[in-house]
């Protein structure tokens, strides 16, 4: 196979159909629409119109909350792909890793409040981290593989 051959698969590809083009074309007058109502019109959006009956979606009940006011926005940043980084040499294991070394090596994007560790993946190296908050599964693979967690922001309780 040479590049100047490559092609693709019989059909993979299909010409766009010109509706409206006379009778020959097979979609000549109505232009696929049918006859005659409002769909067969231009500028038409009918998604969740019922003929001026109250529409579904809001006869039915809304359920749930959505702190978005409120809502923490942390970089989550999963153990196994630190370690990569720490292999491939992005990362250095004996100063401590906090956010900005996570974004220098590209870990962290975002994060307005923090970079949250995750414990997906395995960690063999042994590192301290500084972080917004890190999940009880990261802490101990962290801690089992001889490093330490530093959690700066503290979770504010709300007595009732």
């Amino acid at each position: 196979m040479k590049l100047n051959e490559i092609r693709d698969n019989e059909g993979a590809r299909h010409r766009r159909m010109r509706v409206g083009r006379g009778i020959g074309s097979g979609k000549g007058k109505t232009g696929g629409r049918g006859q005659k109502g409002q769909k067969s019109r231009s500028g038409v959006a009918v998604k969740g119109f019922e003929g001026g009956q109250m529409p579904l979606h809001m006869r039915l009940p809304k359920r749930g909350f959505s702190n978005t006011k409120f809502a923490k926005d942390y970089a989550e940043v999963n153990l196994g792909m630190i370690q990569k980084a720490i292999d491939a040499g992005k990362l250095d294991a004996s100063s401590t890793i906090d956010q900005a070394a996570l974004q220098a090596a590209g870990l962290a994007r975002g994060g307005k409040h923090g970079v949250r560790l995750l414990g997906k993946g395995e960690l063999t190296s042994k590192a301290s981290f500084k972080v917004a908050g890190a999940s009880k599964g990261a802490r101990e693979a962290v801690e089992k593989s001889g490093g330490s967690v530093e959690v700066t922001v503290v979770k504010e309780t709300v007595e009732a």
